[in-house]
């Protein structure tokens, strides 16, 4: 099948809201170089982190195509790319873009649906990566996770009880807290309620004045100066994500009195080689045809919509992958 010269899609010229997101029907198709292969997408998944880039938050250089997970299937192979044994027609999912590396790309397992490997590729790659590295998480750790109902943190809680941590969860609104409650945390507050507003003083008394001894924390600004004070002593908390802002620059005196260990990683830095990827890949993988990992995703959007889904996740109404 001949290889068209254009393709849809969604290019950022300068950084701003959802307004500047740009829908493309004449969009140039990428020709794929040194150890990469041009891919037919049939889903672009939207996680939060492409947001940041559409702001500005995290530098990058425009213009710009949004989407950093997809599937689809292999149509074009670049020079060096038989490395790791891909061929045309194969069915990938995908970190990069339509000219992808195949450094960071995985064949898909048969039995795993485009919508649950995109709904989990990026927040499942990045929640397996920070309860194994930033932090190694075992049995009867008390972890507390902001943002359970975001698309990091439904996998994350899964995560956590396949590993016998006891999960304290953050979400906001009775249906989000239910939902994680559903997937194994043992509680969960709703920080919109009046009681949740105070969510410090409910995570002491839940952990009996103790603390905390474990944070994964991808709302940022609103939440760091109360991890610091319900983290108990020799604690670690891992700063992963901005929703609300990024945490500003930390004294380091601030951690000393609870001897406090803090981490604040990206995804990338621990999939660097592809021993790495292919560690983390597998082990995705096997927990979702397992069953033993759900994907909860909001909708399919067309294309053309990228505008609305955007809104909806910065909003943070809804609770999944897009």
């Amino acid at each position: 099948m001949p290889i068209p010269s254009t393709q849809k899609a969604v290019v950022v010229e300068q950084v701003g809201g959802p307004e500047v997101l740009q829908y493309r029907t004449d969009y140039p198709v990428p020709t794929p170089g040194e150890g990469q292969v041009l891919v037919k997408n049939t889903l672009s998944g939207i996680n939060f982190i492409d947001t940041y880039f559409r702001t500005g938050l995290y530098p990058s250089p425009k213009p710009e195509v949004l989407g950093r997970a997809g599937t689809g299937v292999i149509v074009a192979l670049g020079p060096n790319s038989e490395k790791h044994d891909f061929k045309v027609g194969d069915r990938v999912v995908w970190l990069g873009n339509a000219a992808a590396p195949v450094a960071q790309m995985m064949k898909l397992p048969d039995g795993l649906s485009d919508v649950d490997a995109v709904g989990s590729y990026l927040s499942g790659l990045t929640a397996l990566a920070l309860t194994e590295e930033a932090y190694r998480v075992g049995p009867g750790d008390c972890v507390l996770l902001h943002a359970a109902a975001g698309s990091t943190g439904i996998l994350m809680t899964q995560i956590l009880k396949t590993l016998g941590a006891k999960v304290i969860g953050t979400a906001g609104g009775p249906e989000k807290v239910a939902f994680v409650k559903s997937l194994g945390a043992g509680h969960v507050i709703d920080y919109r309620s009046e009681a949740g507003k105070n969510w410090v003083d409910e995570v002491k008394r839940l952990t009996n004045q103790e603390g905390v001894g474990v944070f994964y924390d991808s709302v940022g600004k609103e939440t760091w100066e109360g991890d610091r004070e319900v983290a108990k002593r020799k604690g670690t908390i891992v700063w992963f994500g901005n929703a609300s802002g990024p945490v500003p620059p930390l004294p380091l005196n601030l951690l000393s009195a609870k001897c406090l260990k803090v981490a604040r990683p990206t995804l990338f830095g621990y999939i660097a080689t592809r021993e790495e990827f292919q560690h983390y890949a597998d082990e995705l993988f096997r927990l979702l045809l397992s069953g033993k990992l759900k994907v909860k995703v909001h909708g399919v959007y067309k294309l053309e919509e990228v505008q609305r889904a955007h809104k909806t996740l910065e909003v943070r109404a809804e609770m999944e992958t897009f």
